[in-house]
This record gives C-alpha cells, structure tokens and sequence, in this order.
C-alpha cells in the first residue's frame, strides 16, 4: 500500500547541504597526543620539584597542569571519536564529543581552582621558606613547555571550540608560569616567603576565570544554543532577502561538531519558481557567507495548501 500524503507534504520541497570540511584529523589528533604527554611528562617534573622543595607555588602550578592534562586527554579523545562514520542511531556519527569535552574540561578545571585556593589560604598566614632560583627555574621551564604546546594546538582554534579550550588553557599556564617566575624573584632577590601561597592565589583566580567562559560557551553547544560566531538576525535577513521568498519560519541553527554548523528553515515562496536552482544556490551561500555547513531549507506554497501560518 502506498503511503499517505497529506496535501501540505506535498507543497513542500527540501534542500539538503551537507558539506562536510575536511577535518584534518590526523593533524588534528597527533597535536592533541603530543600536547598531553609533553605536558604530562612536565607535570611530574615539576610536582617532584614542589614537593622537594616544599613550594606551593609550584605544586599548584603542577595541579593545575594536571588539571590540563586531564583536559587534553579528553580533548585528544574527543578528536579521535569524531573522526568515527555514522552508524546505526548515532546518524551524526561522534563529532559531539567534541562539544562535551571541553564541559567536562571546564567542570574539572573549576574543581582544581577550588582546592588550589583552599590551601594558599591555609599557608598565606605562615609561609614556608622556598628556595626562589629552583622556582625560577622550573616556572621559567613551563613557559617554554605551554607556548610550545600552544603552537602545536593553535590551528583551527578559533572556529574549533575543542581545540579553543586547550589552546585558551595553554597560553593561561605560560601567563601563571611567568607570574611564578617573577614571584621566585621576588623570593630571591627580597626573601619574600608570602609570594609562594600568594602566586598560589593568583593561579587559582585565574584558573576560574579563565574556566568561566569557556564553561558558558560549552553549555550553549552543548544546548544547541546559536554558535556566537553566527549572527541568527543577519542569517534570517538574508534567507528573507532571497529570490522570490516571503516569508521565513522555524529557522534553527547550532553545532553539530568543531567545525560543523547546522540550519535547518522554512521558506514561503511562489509555487511557480525554479526551487531545484534557488535552493542549490542558497545552502551555498549559507556555507559561503556564515560556515553554515550542514543546511536542511524546505519550501513551502503559501496559500497553496492548509500549513502553518507565513512567518514565527
């Protein structure tokens, strides 16, 4: 038996533009792999150094890069899943896990932040002497390490929300690094012992701060909020703006994966035009003018048929 059709299915007509970018993942990935063992392998080195020398300047640097780490290591996983096809009911194939990681990599950073602060508190009232040249030193060591893993994080991250939260960490670490370098001066040069759990402080707001945008951010992708980098207004202007459309409605936008923007709209438009053209022709420009890759548009015959009203 054939299937039923309505007569306001049958007014419609879609447009599918899947454009996929070439990810290049396995770029992608060995940066994600390279940056999580240098990083780690400083981490140990610089936490065996604090404990030796009873630094909490160091050790709360060496937590946080642990905390960084951690982040990598998801976002290095989540890289890898997204390269995984489409099966069975995950039709989207993994891309999402790019999107959760950098939540769950803030949630953990925010939790770091917490103890880091919790215990400069408890050492700020007495200090404990801390030899500032093995401070300057190892901090002086972990600039050089963040900017490095930066470099190898840093293309691709600003459209890439995934590679955004590792480089944005990075760059954070060299500034923590070189606040630690100027604080081992400032022990070695005037005996300041209070430096250590006041870098400590430091290290601990910044770790907040820097945990704040990135977790908002990462709640809206995760919501299927507009992607901040998509004007939904001048999107809606310009589907209006289109040949022959006189109204447009259920327009929604949101990422599907680092790198990959969705759409879906309805347009009202004069039965009697060329659809198969228009609509080749705007997912295109959709891709051209806002990275909107993944857009579903269908028509709709006003007056033609029974549908929703003209425009929400």
């Amino acid at each position: 038996m054939a299937p039923t059709v309505t007569p306001w299915q049958a007014c419609t007509v879609h447009a599918h533009h899947h454009h996929h970018p070439k990810p290049g993942s396995g770029s992608a990935t060995r940066a994600f792999a390279a940056v999580t063992l240098i990083n780690l392998a400083y981490t140990v080195l610089e936490a065996g150094y604090g404990f030796a020398i009873n630094s909490l300047a160091l050790l709360s640097d060496a937590l946080h890069n642990l905390g960084d780490v951690l982040g990598l290591a998801l976002a290095w996983g989540a890289a890898v899943l997204a390269q995984r096809p489409a099966r069975g009911r995950l039709t989207y194939g993994w891309g999402r896990a790019t999107l959760l990681s950098p939540l769950a990599n803030g949630l953990l950073i925010v939790g770091f932040a917490g103890a880091l602060l919790w215990e400069a508190l408890r050492r700020i009232a007495q200090p404990p002497e801390v030899p500032g040249s093995t401070v300057i030193a190892v901090a002086a060591l972990g600039i050089a390490v963040n900017l490095g893993a930066a470099w190898f994080v840093r293309g691709g991250h600003t459209h890439d929300l995934n590679r955004r939260g590792a480089y944005l960490h990075l760059m954070a670490d060299a500034a923590v690094s070189l606040a630690a370098v100027l604080a081992g001066v400032g022990m070695l040069v005037f005996g300041w012992a209070w430096l250590d759990p006041a870098i400590a402080l430091l290290i601990g707001v910044v770790i907040a701060w820097s945990a704040a945008g990135l977790l908002r951010e990462s709640f809206e992708a995760v919501m299927d909020a507009v992607p901040p980098q998509v004007d939904q207004a001048q999107v809606h202007g310009f589907l209006s703006g289109l040949d022959g459309v006189r109204a447009v409605h259920h327009l929604h936008i949101w990422r599907l994966a680092a790198g990959r923007i969705a759409l879906t709209a309805h347009l009202v438009r004069d039965p009697a035009a060329d659809h198969d053209a228009f609509l080749r022709a705007a997912a295109e420009a959709l891709d051209h003018r806002f990275s909107i890759n993944h857009a579903t548009l269908q028509i709709e015959h006003e007056g033609a048929c029974g549908g929703p009203p003209a425009a929400h």
